[in-house]
């Protein structure tokens, strides 16, 4: 029942406090339909910052061309940045080019994780060419499980492959609830990019 005035006690927590460990890095997702996926894996590399970490971006759907409010920001604050792809794949002209992007993306990513020298890796937008069939999702969570010790990965992306879910530490679902988009409002300098 939802009555304000009748409230159930708290449950207890589903483990216990004193059980919990450190761990030295985690493999974090956001998927789903709704909005906000790539902002909080932004968050996240704010935080990343905050504590020194070096850190690096690879976009998987959005080139250079493109001029994000994140990525000045970010970049300010000592963010690596790469864009990999061409822009939106499923506009594109030449799907050969866009899947030899996507490609080309992936193994940059792949060394940069087997590499260790940055703590955070953010793989924008990486389920969209793994459920194009582009990038092997079996490879991507092997990467994930075989990474340098101290690595996290953040992973974004709608209908995010159950390899990688599997491997995840952490995995939020955005649900769409409304959009500004379904009403034909595009999309917002300083809200959406």
């Amino acid at each position: 029942m939802n009555d304000p005035e009748h409230t159930e006690p708290r449950t207890a927590r589903p483990y216990d406090r004193r059980a919990l460990r450190s761990a030295p890095s985690l493999v974090l997702v956001t998927t789903g339909h709704g909005k906000g996926k790539s902002t909080a894996a932004f968050g996240t590399l704010l935080r990343s910052r905050a504590r020194d970490w070096p850190t690096v971006v690879v976009q998987f759907l959005k080139s250079g061309k493109w001029r994000t409010g994140e990525e000045a920001m970010l970049r300010q604050l000592g963010v690596e940045w790469a864009s990999a792809g061409d822009g939106f794949s499923w506009e594109s002209t030449d799907l050969d080019e866009s899947r030899a992007k996507a490609v080309a993306a992936w193994s940059f990513s792949k060394d940069l994780i087997a590499a260790g020298s940055h703590r955070m890796v953010m793989l924008d937008e990486i389920s969209y060419p793994m459920n194009w069939g582009w990038i092997d999702p079996a490879e991507v969570a092997g990467a994930l499980r075989d990474r340098p010790e101290d690595v996290s990965v953040f992973l974004t992306g709608r209908e995010m492959p159950e390899p990688v879910i599997e491997v995840a530490d952490t995995v939020t679902e955005m649900v769409k609830v409304k959009h500004a988009f379904e009403r034909g409002i595009r999309a917002r300098r300083g809200i959406d990019y």
